[in-house]
């Protein structure tokens, strides 16, 4: 019997990922990324440094429950700003760093759990 691997297109789903950017089914993404199942927004914002409560706009209408965030050099507080805005929307916020938040989005999105992941290649 053989088996092929069978990954649907709209799951965005992480190839590789490094300082150059994030591959995403094929294609090389530089710079901040925002990653779901059926949605891909590049360069939403600068850097990991611009990183606000305000910058997640895009992110509202996925109805995110679980919101990764990979990279690193997040403005001071700006984590705990974060996790209360996804708490009142009944949302969880993971940090971690761009190799784990790549992989743990993966097995997520192909479990068909609600999840987002904000990608910061450094």
């Amino acid at each position: 019997m053989k088996l092929h691997e069978h990954i649907q297109q709209r799951m965005n789903l992480v190839g590789r990922y490094g300082t150059a950017g994030i591959e995403v089914n094929g294609r090389m993404l530089a710079g901040p990324v925002i990653l779901a199942p059926g949605f891909v927004q590049e360069q939403w914002i600068g850097s990991a440094a611009e990183l606000a409560v305000e910058s997640l706009a895009p992110v509202w209408p996925l109805e995110p429950r679980i919101v990764l965030l990979g990279g690193s050099g997040f403005p001071p507080g700006v984590i705990k700003a974060l996790r209360s805005a996804l708490t009142a929307r009944q949302a969880a916020l993971e940090v971690m760093d761009l190799g784990a938040a790549c992989r743990t989005y993966n097995v997520l999105a192909q479990e068909d759990r609600p999840v987002v992941a904000l990608l910061f290649p450094s």
